[in-house]
């Protein structure tokens, strides 16, 4: 498959890009809909969803550059976002961080702004892994033709999963379809009646941490550390915190 979407005279558009900016703007319409009904301030939402974006990509290219500096020849080249590397572990991590000190500045409820996005958060993973197939990246170790075929798969995946002379896992898939899964769980929890707040936000720490650790270890372009897969670590983390959430909003959900 081509990853350019268009090319515009000497200015290449790349599906990773495209599929990236409507990712963010569905999750968009998704989380406008439900501040309204949730009566959350717009100019606030507005403001916050701008920097947001801005900083979770920014986190995003950060975290991969930092984990994967040696394949950077130039200073320029790391603002090359659009031929891929962008981390998605690093723009969560780093939109959080900035949503837990605006929502402070403007004394709103952390957890009820995460659980506001977490939704949206999902989706938008689910459509932006198609930018990893375009881009030939995030995918596992090697399998047959036959392992492929037996996962009833299109034929234009199994063919783009021929790389270097092998079949290779569809990882970027299997993230992509349980990602939607997710977002699926999330907003039956969502307008389910008397779900508390925080429970969005631990269903996705909790859900997407499995999902992700156990699919990253079949991926062969993982990030390391001292030998161990970045990403499984912090799939633990996020799995430990969204526990530790239940554990203490269970306890306030009794006090109520």
């Amino acid at each position: 498959m081509d990853r350019v979407f268009i090319s515009i005279g000497n200015i290449n558009i790349y599906w990773y890009s495209v599929l990236i900016i409507i990712g963010i703007i569905i999750g968009y319409i998704l989380v406008k809909k439900e501040a309204k009904r949730q009566n959350i301030d717009n100019n606030f939402l507005e403001n916050l969803i701008f920097y947001m974006v801005i900083i979770g990509i920014i986190g995003a290219r950060l975290y991969y550059v930092i984990f994967n500096y040696q394949n950077f020849d130039s200073l320029l080249s790391i603002f090359a976002i659009y031929e891929g590397g962008l981390a998605i572990y690093g723009g969560i991590i780093a939109a959080i961080i900035f949503i837990y000190f605006y929502s402070k500045k403007y004394k709103q409820n952390f957890l009820q702004l995460l659980d506001l996005f977490a939704p949206s958060l999902i989706l938008a993973q689910a459509i932006g892994r198609w930018g990893n197939f375009f881009n030939h990246e995030a995918y596992g170790g090697i399998v047959s033709y036959e392992f492929l075929t037996n996962l009833h798969l299109p034929n234009f995946i199994i063919e783009n999963m021929y790389i270097n002379g092998n079949y290779h896992h569809p990882t970027f898939l299997y993230e992509s379809i349980f990602c939607l899964i997710g977002f699926i769980i999330m907003m039956v929890f969502r307008y389910k009646k008397n779900t508390k707040i925080g429970t969005l936000t631990i269903t996705y720490l909790i859900y997407y941490g499995i999902i992700r650790f156990f699919i990253e270890g079949l991926r062969t372009d993982s990030l390391y550390f001292l030998g161990f897969r970045i990403s499984q670590i912090v799939s633990i983390i996020f799995i430990l915190i969204g526990i530790l959430i239940l554990v203490k909003r269970r306890i306030t959900w009794k006090k109520k």
